[in-house]
């Protein structure tokens, strides 16, 4: 009894992402992010983090401001939607300082 769904090859239509480990000879993209940095500059990297987290803290303020002005591209949801990714931005800064500050201690005690 044949069946009438029709048969694909699936794995030779997935498309291979950047992200495997190296295949057919090349290289992982893990890799190169290691050995060749976009940035090298530390300060760079650390001050544009902040830039962003002071943008996304100042947003629910900035949206809340519009909305009490009668902005009417401004809805509460919007609001609260900005209120809500401050807070897991600020959770998520927390957490990354309180791990750099347990690295910086951990390199600190090892003795040389």
């Amino acid at each position: 009894m044949r069946s009438n769904f029709p048969q694909y090859d699936l794995t030779s239509r997935i498309a291979k992402s950047k992200i495997d480990a190296s295949f057919n000879n090349m290289p992982s993209v893990r890799l190169k992010g290691v050995e060749s940095p976009e940035t090298g500059n530390f300060k760079q990297v650390f001050t544009g983090m902040l830039d962003e987290l002071n943008t996304e803290m100042n947003a629910p303020d900035n949206m809340l401001k519009d909305l009490m002005s009668g902005n009417k591209n401004v809805d509460i949801h919007d609001v609260m939607t900005a209120m809500s990714k401050s807070e897991i931005t600020i959770n998520v800064a927390t957490q990354m300082v309180g791990k750099v500050i347990n690295a910086y201690d951990r390199i600190s005690q090892i003795s040389v």
